[in-house]
């Protein structure tokens, strides 16, 4: 098959051998990402850069993957390194919105399938033979009307100096031998000996720890700091302030005090001597409370904007057989990964260089430059690999914090929050509080459905992450229907945590259609279907056609009579008492998924995760199905975690909990097993990190009510609810 033209430049490596550089000319911003480098050396080991940032998602072993399935080199003679931030050189680099897939895809394999070509150019001109008489296959070139053959190694050299081919034909599928096949992360056996890989892990000669004392209220801005009695501390090299530039953004350099140790331990510990007198600001007088309580008294009145007005709802609620109301809550909740925020940073000669565990270098280095006033290209940002991240590593405050702390310092210095920090000072999954009303038919069908959403903005604008989209489903299904929002002011920093928006709708509106399903007297599994209807596109609320948005509702019934079959629905009247399952499905990020929980609840209201089942549908290939099924598995137990112990709590407009003793991430012991099926379209193949995610939570919740009969309207579920 043909595709669209790219450049590829080649050039001769150090040492010999073949480097390859392509991308996508006037491509956009975020398809500039196709670029990757490719190096042939002269014993034929492939070494293939890999351009993004490593969160855990497998995208340093997948994507090097579709290059090398093109190039048709063995796998056992790929290396894979990772690169350092140059947008010039691979485009736009970052880990988020499970985009690697789309925006590399097909990229990655005109990459592979132009060196492939080159190489076969190079032995076809060295024996005098034609181009289309010879074939590859694992890093070997074969002639076999004569015989002859030659490797990658030895051909790299020669290829180099090959005019690059202006447009490349690609494998069938049903050729590969690479893509689809299960591979183990290329990091696996570093991970579990030990082996420094982390930004945590990083080590410079000459290297001091920092920890830093920021306000305990968002927004608040140093007021005086005393720190002599730190200073005479055992272990403590050095305590000063770092002012940052002020306002409202908390994604900037904050005032902090920071203390510096040859070990962590002693410079976190100081941290209790510190005598600090803050200016808190006006976020002092926020709270959770006063936001449930502001969200009931906005419930109570007409929205302040409407996202979407479809028919008459009003009308059709008065002539309707009969009408649900249902209010619904989400918490805020941290992002929590294992490995804290933590960044190594070193300035010498009016430049710095960062090893930075960050999802988003490129604003992570134009951040730094604005906080230190110095060129962009005095930043130097290598990427190491994170120990989880889940939206909270694309933004980089703890970048510019120990930029700024290297600068005063003098000397290389490694920055570790602890975890209190990572917990009061995060970019918090927003709250929510939805207001719902429906109105059912006499056959049970859905005439009408509202939705009044009372969300949070700040400086005037919906907060980040903090939005819903018009073409929520169910919208264009139901003929009068209609999304109110009214909004809070906030100072409380959010941000994107895996399938932002997605993770916390999801849970509302497939909850609430649950209770249409038994208000109605229906199978769960069968009001879906008949809300999903025909076969059919919803072009999203901007009516421009945009995959991305677009809702296909023949892919959503496949994936859920797919989750039917493989939980075995149909049988679940046999399950013991105080034992039930629930159905949920959710489109984001291009991923459409389907799934089913199982679980028990003890008298106590403990609740037991007994099975879940999976199944979505992205796209015509599953590029590495072990990734892929881990990834799937990954999302749900995050997702069943966060329902069952994760809340934030805000008092006095600072964080209440702290660490993991009370926001709870699943235990071993907690986990059940989680069955995951694809189902292959003739899509192209798209992003895994996130799109599972949002149903788990309802079918959760939609489950407990099928075991006590108790509905879960608000997160994370109470236990005290539940008991028998």
């Amino acid at each position: 098959m043909r595709g669209r033209r790219f450049f590829l430049k080649a050039s001769l490596a150090v040492g010999g051998g073949l480097l390859l550089r392509a991308g996508v000319p006037g491509a956009r911003a975020a398809e500039a990402s196709l670029g990757a480098f490719v190096r042939i050396a002269p014993d034929g080991i492939v070494t293939i850069m890999s351009k993004n940032p490593e969160v855990g998602q497998g995208i340093k072993t997948m994507l090097p993957m579709v290059i090398a399935e093109e190039l048709d080199v063995a796998w056992k003679d790929v290396r894979i390194e990772q690169a350092s931030l140059n947008e010039a050189a691979y485009g736009r680099q970052f880990a988020g919105g499970s985009m690697a897939t789309p925006l590399n895809y097909d990229g990655h394999r005109r990459v592979g399938a132009a060196g492939r070509a080159m190489l076969v150019a190079a032995a076809a001109a060295q024996w005098g033979v034609a181009a289309g008489a010879c074939r590859t296959a694992e890093g070997v070139v074969y002639h076999d009307a004569s015989g002859r053959s030659a490797g990658y190694g030895a051909l790299a050299s020669a290829a180099a100096a090959v005019p690059v081919p202006s447009d490349v034909v690609l494998k069938d599928p049903k050729d590969f031998r690479i893509i689809g096949q299960p591979f183990p992360g290329v990091d696996n056996a570093k991970i579990v000996t030990g082996q420094k890989l982390f930004g945590i892990d990083t080590v410079l000669p000459g290297m001091l720890i920092a920890a830093y004392e920021k306000c305990p209220v968002f927004g608040g801005r140093l007021a005086s700091a005393d720190l002599d009695a730190v200073k005479k501390l055992p272990g403590v090299v050095d305590a000063f302030v770092v002012r940052g530039k002020g306002g409202r953004d908390p994604q900037g350099l904050a005032d902090g005090v920071a203390i510096l140790a040859k070990n962590w331990w002693v410079a976190n510990k100081a941290r209790e001597a510190l005598k600090v007198v803050w200016d808190e600001g006006p976020v002092v007088a926020q709270s959770s409370a006063g936001y449930a309580a502001e969200a009931a008294r906005l419930a109570q009145a007409e929205p302040a904007a409407w996202l979407r007005r479809d028919g008459e709802p009003g009308k059709a609620m008065g002539e309707a057989a009969q009408v649900v109301e249902a209010a619904y809550s989400y918490p805020f909740i941290p992002h929590m990964p294992l490995e804290p925020m933590n960044c190594t940073a070193h300035w010498q000669d009016g430049k710095v260089t960062l090893w930075a565990p960050t999802q988003n270098p490129g604003p992570g280095q134009a951040l730094v430059a604005s906080e230190l006033g110095v060129p962009v290209s005095d930043v130097t940002v290598h990427m190491t690999r994170m120990g989880g991240g889940f939206g909270r590593r694309l933004r980089n405050d703890f970048m510019a914090e120990a930029a700024a702390i290297a600068r005063q310092a003098g000397v290389p210095v490694k920055l570790v929050w602890s975890r209190p920090d990572d917990m009061r000072h995060d970019f918090y999954r927003p709250a929510g509080f939805h207001f719902f009303k429906a109105g059912l038919d006499a056959k049970g069908a859905v005439t009408a459905l509202t939705d009044h959403f009372v969300t949070f903005s700040r400086d005037g604008k919906v907060a980040d992450s903090a939005q819903m989209d018009a073409s929520e489903f169910p919208a264009l299904l139901v003929p009068h229907l209609a999304f109110g929002q009214s909004m809070m002011d906030l100072g409380v920093p959010t941000g994107p945590l895996r399938a932002p928006r997605s993770n916390a709708l999801g849970f509302v509106f497939q909850s609430f259609v649950d209770e249409l399903a038994h208000k109605a007297g229906h199978d769960p599994v069968d009001f879906r279907l008949g809300l999903l209807g025909d076969r059919k596109v919803l072009v999203n609320s901007t009516g421009v056609p945009n995959p991305q948005r677009d809702f296909d509702t023949g892919r959503m019934r496949d994936v859920l009579l797919k989750v039917a079959e493989m939980s075995g629905w149909a049988g679940r009247g046999a399950l013991p008492a105080r034992t039930g399952m629930g159905v949920a499905f959710y489109f984001s990020h291009m991923g459409y998924f389907a799934e089913v929980v199982q679980a028990s609840v003890a008298r106590n209201g403990d609740i037991k995760l007994d099975h879940v089942w999976v199944a979505g549908d992205v796209g015509s290939q599953i590029i590495n199905p072990s990734g892929a099924i881990h990834q799937v598995q990954g999302a749900a137990l995050d997702g069943l975690g966060s329902a069952l112990g994760q809340a934030i709590t805000i008092e006095r407009g600072r964080v209440v909990q702290a660490s993991f003793d009370t926001v709870k991430p699943l235990r071993m012991d907690q986990v059940p097993p989680v069955e995951v099926s694809f189902v292959l379209s003739k899509f192209a193949p798209t992003g895994l990190g996130e799109p599972a995610l949002p149903p788990v939570l309802p079918a959760l919740c939609n489950a407990v009510f099928a075991a006590t009969g108790v509905r879960v309207r608000s997160l994370p579920i109470d236990t005290a609810a539940l008991k028998a």
